[in-house]
């Protein structure tokens, strides 16, 4: 049941992306189970549950998937708090779930890939963007309304989440991935007065676990850059 509502309320959301994932083949596991947090995923779970243990945190929600399911767990311990499921925090769809592509894969020149790589406004390859948005839209607002007037968690991961912020920073949901500010167990955070979204911000409490290479706009490096789900 959601807490009443006054136009003078502050309730903030903080929107997480999951942590590492031990993913040693490069695949781009989307929304395939079975994926867990590595163990320096796991290390940086915890030190976000360390950096929000002193926040005025009530409520704490992730995706359905292991990874985001893992990286949730020791935020909702630390807070004394039930663990909740979205849904609608859920990765991306996308076509090319279970296979490898990224830099230097040669992905881009199979014929058999070309029909999926048509509208990169939509985009063709899965997931229209709007529809992402309607969906953490709405998980987010029910966050909200589960801690109205304190703080939530919301795990999630990094398409959706920066879908969510462009639509709510007014950009194009189109865009360069190699762009998102999405670095894993980031936080993108939405300061609600009332009903109505008044500032976005964002942090990387984990910052010196993540490797290099996968900090928000590092360079890809072959080998190292493949496409891996988020």
């Amino acid at each position: 049941m959601s807490i009443p509502s006054s136009d003078q309320d502050i309730t903030v959301v903080h929107v997480m992306r999951h942590g590492e994932v031990a993913n040693p083949d490069g695949v781009l596991y989307g929304r395939l189970a079975g994926y867990h947090l590595s163990e320096l995923g796991r290390q940086m779970a915890d030190r976000v549950a360390e950096h929000l243990a002193s926040r005025d945190v009530t409520h704490v929600v992730a995706s359905p998937l292991e990874r985001a399911q893992e990286t949730a767990t020791p935020i909702a311990k630390a807070l004394g708090l039930d663990l909740a499921v979205d849904e609608r925090l859920i990765e991306a769809e996308n076509v090319f779930q279970g296979k490898t592509f990224g830099v230097g894969d040669g992905a881009l020149r199979r014929p058999e890939n070309w029909k999926h790589l048509t509208n990169p406004f939509k985009p063709s390859w899965g997931e229209p963007y709007v529809e992402q948005v309607v969906r953490m839209m709405g998980a987010l607002d029910a966050a909200k309304d589960a801690a109205r007037g304190h703080e939530a968690v919301c795990v999630s991961h990094q398409l959706p989440i920066w879908t969510l912020r462009s639509f709510v920073e007014k950009r194009r949901l189109w865009h360069d991935p190699r762009k998102r500010q999405c670095t894993l167990a980031s936080l993108t955070t939405f300061t609600y007065q009332g009903d109505r979204i008044v500032s976005v911000g964002y942090s990387e409490p984990a910052r010196e676990l993540v490797p290099a290479h996968l900090l928000a706009g590092a360079k890809p490096v072959k080998g190292k850059g493949k496409a891996f789900g988020a």
